[in-house]
């Protein structure tokens, strides 16, 4: 006997209850940074990647830790150094000899990166040839070494964080390696409320204990109810126009912000739009994705794509300020 799959309206209310379920537990060890916590979930659900930005001492790497406390899945870290080497990151092919017969064989050695959830810790420590060691494995989920391709577990998520690039000993993530990140999600200091509790929370002898949520199993699945939300049209054609005026020399570039820009943001931005604004409306329990959606997770994910010209950076003019232009421009419906 079988059974008809779940509508998508079904789907969208069992992904907002799972996403309830790990927001109550992570509230257990982050204070505060709800706003955080709702992107880093949206990169989850949507089956991709997240780059999180912000100086020392902001609970990044907690938070990663933590969320994958509350999944039934493998955790990797790689604490990214100037030393580190790409075969640190995706393992590496060694001979090894037999004693008995004293024959020698290739044997890989796996590196950490196979895993379900790795966490890329100051990613942008290392320089970019070690970076790059990232691209094929974030895209494709497969790691190629020793001439055989060997694919990663499923699910497969990065979770990368990094100080400003301003901070000394910092280099920034090359064009290719940043576009593979759904979302760049910046962190800003706690309340004086939430520091307070942090402090108290912190400097005691308790210390919160994590329960598991959500299996791989589960998560796969969400991520592909995730897909099956419906968009409209009108809604694709929005995120479109949205990535299109950002880029300086088309039409669809407003008015005096080409000078501004030194390029702009690719389709896998507009793909990034549409599965972040459908992800959204799972979260809410919501049966389609709208424009709201998109213009939820619209800084997040163009921040990042979107590179200011010297003329911006003479004007003292900041991406913020050239994103805020771009949606003002940018009308829902033609």
């Amino acid at each position: 006997m079988t059974t008809d799959p779940p509508s998508s309206n079904d789907l969208s209310i069992d992904i907002a209850a799972s996403c309830q379920l790990i927001r109550a537990e992570l509230a257990k060890a982050i204070i505060g940074q709800h706003q955080v916590v709702g992107h880093v979930l949206l990169a989850l659900i949507c089956g991709e990647h997240a780059l999180l930005t912000g100086v020392p001492g902001l609970a990044k790497t907690l938070l990663i830790r933590s969320l994958s406390e509350t999944l039934h899945l493998d955790f990797n870290r790689i604490q990214f150094t100037p030393d580190l080497m790409p075969s640190d990151i995706t393992g590496t092919e060694i001979i090894e000899e037999d004693p008995a017969t004293g024959r020698r064989e290739r044997r890989f050695l796996k590196g950490p990166v196979f895993t379900n959830l790795l966490l890329a810790d100051e990613i942008n420590r290392t320089p970019p040839r070690t970076q790059a060691a990232m691209l094929q494995t974030m895209q494709e989920r497969q790691v190629t070494a020793g001439g055989e391709t060997r694919a990663l577990p499923k699910p497969f998520h990065v979770f990368a964080t990094q100080n400003p690039i301003e901070q000394e000993g910092t280099y920034p993530l090359p064009e290719a390696a940043a576009d593979r990140f759904m979302l760049s999600i910046e962190m800003g200091y706690p309340s004086i409320e939430e520091e307070i509790a942090v402090v108290t929370g912190t400097t005691g002898n308790l210390h919160p204990k994590l329960t598991p949520k959500l299996s791989g199993e589960q998560l796969i699945e969400i991520q592909r109810g995730v897909r099956a939300v419906p968009v409209s049209r009108d809604v694709v054609d929005y995120a479109v126009r949205l990535v299109a005026a950002s880029r300086p020399g088309t039409n669809e570039c407003p008015a005096g912000l080409g000078e501004l820009l030194r390029w702009g943001a690719g389709p896998r931005a507009s793909q990034y739009l549409i599965l972040g604004a459908k992800g959204r409306a799972a979260m809410e329990g919501r049966p389609c994705a709208d424009f709201a959606g998109v213009r939820a997770v619209a800084h997040e994910v163009l921040s990042h794509r979107i590179l200011p010209s010297f003329k911006a950076r003479t004007k003292n003019v900041e991406t913020r300020e050239i994103l805020q232009r771009i949606f003002d421009a940018t009308p829902e419906s033609r």
